[in-house]
C-alpha cells in the first residue's frame, strides 16, 4: 500500500494520506453500520452531544453544533471490526509502527450538515499517553473530506516537539494553535489519514450541506507500555498485526452498567 519514501513522510511530518484503503462497498456497510449506532443510541437515551466546549466555542455558539462521537464501535457492529484488522490497513500499520500492531480503541464521528462542531487543535497523546509514542490513528473516511466540511488539518512536523501543555480535556490554547495554522488534508471516501498521536490535528466547522462522517482506529507497540492507565477497555490489546512478544492477561478493572 505505501512505499519507503511515504514512511520516510511519516517518520518527518507525522502523518500520512493513503489512498483508496477501503471499497466503495466497504465504506457503504460503516456508513449504514454508524446511522445504526446513533440510531439505537437515541433509542436507549444514550445519544449525546460530544461538541468541545470550555472557551473554544462560546455558549451560543455551542447550542447549535453537534458533534455524534461514539467509542469501541468494533463493539456494536463488525464491520469495523473487519475495518480495524483489514489487510490493507495492516500492510501500512505494519511499516508505520513495525511488525507487531496492536488495536488500542475505536471511535466513530460524525459532523452533520451545517452545523457539524469543529475540533480545537490538539495532540491525542493526553488522553492515552504511551512511554515510547507509537500511538497512532488511522481515521477513515466515510464521505469525501474538504475544507467546506470540515476536514482535518494537521501541523506537519509537530509530533518531534513531544507532549506540550494542553487545557481543558484536552486542546491546545486556540488563540496559540488557531485550526488556520494547520495544513488541510482533504481526502475521499474510503481514504485513510495515519498520523501519531503527538501530531497537533484538528477541523473546522461542516458548513456545508454534506456530513463528514470518519472512523478512528487507535493502533500502538504492543510493547509501548501506557504511563497511566487511563482509557482502558474491553477489547483493549487485539493484535492486528504479527504478535505479542510476551504474555499478558487483559483484565480491565471496571464493572457493567445496567
Amino acid at each position: 500500500m505505501i512505499s519507503a519514501e511515504d514512511v520516510q513522510f511519516y517518520k518527518e511530518n507525522g502523518y500520512l494520506l493513503v489512498r483508496e484503503v477501503f471499497t466503495k462497498s466497504e465504506v457503504e456497510e460503516m456508513r449504514e453500520a454508524i446511522e445504526g449506532i446513533i440510531r439505537k443510541a437515541a433509542d436507549a437515551k444514550l445519544d449525546r452531544n460530544a461538541a468541545w466546549s470550555n472557551d473554544f466555542i462560546p455558549p451560543e455558539e455551542l447550542k447549535k453544533l453537534v458533534l455524534k462521537g461514539f467509542h469501541d464501535v468494533h463493539y456494536q457492529h463488525a464491520a469495523f471490526t473487519r475495518a480495524a484488522a483489514h489487510p490493507r490497513m495492516a500492510a501500512v500499520l505494519s511499516q508505520l509502527i513495525g511488525p507487531n500492531v496492536q488495536l488500542h480503541h475505536s471511535k466513530m464521528l460524525v459532523k452533520p450538515p451545517e452545523k457539524g462542531a469543529a475540533f480545537p487543535m490538539h495532540q491525542d497523546a493526553p488522553y492515552f499517553p504511551h512511554a515510547n509514542h507509537t500511538m497512532l490513528a488511522g481515521s477513515v473516511h466515510l464521505d469525501d473530506a474538504d475544507l467546506e466540511n470540515g476536514c482535518l488539518s494537521v501541523i506537519p512536523g509537530s509530533h518531534k516537539q513531544g507532549e506540550l501543555p494542553h487545557v481543558g480535556k484536552y486542546y491546545l490554547n486556540h488563540k496559540e494553535y488557531p485550526i488556520s495554522m494547520g495544513t488541510p488534508c482533504p481526502a475521499n471516501a474510503g481514504d485513510v489519514l495515519f498520523f501519531n498521536y503527538l501530531t497537533i490535528h484538528g477541523s473546522d466547522v461542516n458548513k456545508s450541506d454534506r456530513p463528514r462522517r470518519n472512523v478512528l482506529f487507535q493502533y500502538r507497540d504492543p510493547m509501548d507500555p501506557p504511563t497511566e492507565q487511563v482509557h482502558i477497555n474491553w477489547g483493549q490489546g487485539l493484535m492486528v498485526c504479527g504478535e505479542n512478544p510476551v504474555y499478558k492477561e487483559y483484565h480491565p478493572n471496571f464493572a457493567l452498567k445496567e
